[in-house]
């Protein structure tokens, strides 16, 4: 089993800087009204933004293999958050966009499968958390 370190320094108030293995920073802060310097990424966009990436790069190297010709690509996430604290997100709805020329529905079907059901671990760890519902657009070019 591997171990994975990260490491957090208050900057001001509600204001951090955290690294991980790959030592590379990154700003949290949370919104002025609430004492914050709003001067960076709030923790819950970077669970977002985290499984974002992660599926995006299974994804794209899949269809690169499949020598699949995308010209650009995108996710969008769209998150439920409850009410009530602690106020956790309770349905995420990622949509994966695809641009290109002659893109098959079943490579880009095959790929996010692979991403959700293998290879993707931020999407293994909150799939048991909350439902994640996935969608798809090609966007011929």
């Amino acid at each position: 089993m591997e171990t994975k370190k990260s490491y957090l320094k208050q900057i001001k108030g509600l204001t951090f800087a955290a690294k991980g293995d790959s030592n590379h920073w990154i700003t949290m802060d949370g919104p002025e009204h609430v004492g914050g310097n709003n001067a960076g990424a709030r923790p819950k966009e970077l669970i977002l933004m985290a499984l974002a990436g992660c599926t995006a790069s299974d994804v794209v190297s899949i269809l690169q293999k499949k020598r699949v010709n995308l010209t650009d690509f995108e996710i969008n996430i769209t998150a439920q958050q409850t009410d009530n604290h602690p106020k956790v997100f309770s349905e995420l709805d990622l949509e994966y966009v695809f641009y290109g020329k002659d893109i098959k529905t079943k490579d880009i079907e095959r790929a996010i499968e692979l991403s959700t059901e293998t290879y993707c671990g931020v999407s293994a760890m909150l799939s048991k958390a909350m439902k994640i519902n996935h969608s798809y657009r090609i966007v011929e070019q």
